[in-house]
């Protein structure tokens, strides 16, 4: 047997460094064995799934040193490696479950669907909605079939009873089939989930292994359930231990960097961030703390994995990095350094902003130099401004980063769109209303606009800078962040709205 993994990343945000822990484990279990490494993208939600985000996941995994043998950029003998392109697969597939009685059409409308859930939350013991929950007198879905009601397939699932789950890491996992609820396969868009989408792809696809997080072990059962189904062998289980924060909660945006291209912003180097992530609950045989990603190739054991949550810590990060910069010779130095500051893709688009503010080539250092750093060095007075009080600057630069966070498509168009309908409702000038900007990105109000600066600089490193610029100012609590949330709600839908016109 030929070993078969794979990494199968939503096209919906940033590339997050969970998507390269996940990729560099099944790509060293797949190389350890002599295998084979597939790269598939899960984008069935078409309303958040985006061209620049598979991009960026394809070019940041590549940044790291990671290379896949089959995938929607190389091709492939198991095409096609988008789930958008593979609709048709999934509609067979899910008439076979509807015609072996395995699953049903569901025509429950949201109104219902909530007393249900309202109903067994209510009750003694909670339990899962199950088709016997779910479905309707024949009458009844023949009158909403022909009123032509939206429907979603739903897959039957036990009532009662345990299923065991077998993982490489922790033996069987034993699930309660109460707690298990009737998973939509298909949505009313037509478009799988991604329960079904994950069942037949890797099947289809010869997927011997599936590496993933801890996460889905939930979802174990749905799977298996699947596999029963369609008469196939289900490929081995194993779960990977969660990335945690420095407190131990589960790696977020929120109090760590994620996205694997600020990194590459920030100027680490990719064979560091690789090195760091492969010692994310894994160990060489002589515990050393350097080495590169052959090395782990060719010494690894997934046995190896510690099941306590590893925590992400971009401080033992930054030493990493810093052992790996000194082995380098001056001269090799030299050139990463000019191969990341001064690539022409990253420098060439800032120099029409600043010729034009230059007279010698020594001042374009202050007016750009912010363009190669990281977060800028500020203190809580350099926000300091007659438009401001605290609330007021916490309560900008939290609903800006939101608006920040919602742009699908990065640009400078749709920056300016978002942030001066935010001033707007925010009832500011946008000259005030951008200065916290100016600083939280610039370090200064005194340089290129703040937009074209974000449009540059990209949505990873804009919005850490940002998100660095609150922690700065003293963080928002969860007291302060429900309230923010609440009056957030109506600023953004008279955003959307004015957006949309």
């Amino acid at each position: 047997m030929t070993v078969r993994t794979r990494v199968a990343p939503s096209p919906t945000g940033d590339p997050h460094v969970g998507t390269a822990y996940i990729a560099l484990f099944n790509l060293a279990f797949a190389r350890s064995h002599g295998g084979q490494f597939l790269l598939r993208i899960e984008d069935t939600d078409q309303q958040r799934s985006t061209p620049e985000s598979e991009q960026a996941i394809l070019d940041s995994l590549r940044w790291l040193g990671l290379e896949w043998d089959e995938g929607p950029d190389v091709g492939g003998p198991n095409g096609p490696y988008r789930q958008s392109e593979r609709k048709d697969i999934y509609l067979d597939h899910v008439q076979k479950l509807i015609d072996g009685g395995y699953a049903f059409k569901c025509y429950r409308t949201s109104e219902e669907l909530d007393a249900l859930r309202a109903q067994k939350e209510s009750a003694e013991v909670r339990t899962a909605i199950k088709a016997s929950d779910l479905e309707l007198p024949a009458e009844e879905v023949a009158r909403r079939e022909a009123e032509g009601m939206p429907f979603v397939i739903r897959m039957r699932v036990p009532e009662e009873g345990v299923c065991v789950v077998n993982d490489m890491l922790r033996g069987d996992i034993e699930l309660d089939w109460a707690q298990v609820d009737a998973q939509i396969l298909l949505k009313s868009d037509g478009m799988p989930t991604y329960h079904l989408a994950n069942v037949v792809d890797d099947h289809l696809m010869g997927i011997t292994h599936v590496i993933r997080g801890e996460e889905w072990i939930s979802s174990a059962p749905k799977h298996k359930l699947l596999y029963q189904y369609f008469g196939w062998d289900m490929p081995q289980l194993c779960h990977m231990p969660l990335l945690r924060n420095p407190d131990k909660t589960k790696l977020s945006k929120r109090k760590n960097p994620t996205s694997i291209m600020f990194y590459e912003r920030m100027g680490f180097m990719p064979e560091a961030v690789l090195n760091y992530l492969g010692r994310m609950g894994w160990s060489m045989p002589d515990e050393r703390e350097q080495f590169t990603r052959d090395e782990m190739f060719g010494n690894f054991d997934i046995s190896r994995v510690s099941l306590g949550g590893p925590v992400f810590d971009v401080e033992k990060l930054r030493w990493l990095n810093s052992v790996w910069l000194r082995d380098l010779s001056p001269q090799d130095f030299a050139t990463r350094f000019a191969g990341w500051g001064l690539k022409e893709e990253r420098v060439m688009p800032l120099i029409p902003h600043i010729m034009p503010r230059v007279e010698v080539f020594s001042d374009v250092a202050p007016l750009a130099g912010h363009f190669l750093s990281g977060m800028p060095a500020l203190k809580a007075e350099d926000f300091a401004h007659n438009a401001y009080d605290e609330d007021k600057l916490m309560q900008t630069l939290q609903f800006g980063l939101w608006q920040l966070e919602a742009i699908r498509h990065w640009d400078r168009d749709a920056i300016q769109k978002r942030m001066f309908a935010l001033a707007s409702s925010l009832e500011l000038k946008p000259k005030d209303f951008l200065f916290p900007f100016f600083i939280a990105i610039a370090g200064t109000p005194n340089t290129i606009s703040v937009l074209d600066t974000m449009d540059m600089l990209g949505p990873d490193m804009s919005r850490a800078r940002v998100r660095a610029a609150i922690d700065l100012l003293g963080g928002l609590g969860k007291k302060k962040l429900k309230k923010l949330e609440k009056e957030y709600f109506n600023v953004n839908k008279a955003i959307e709205e004015a957006i949309a016109e």
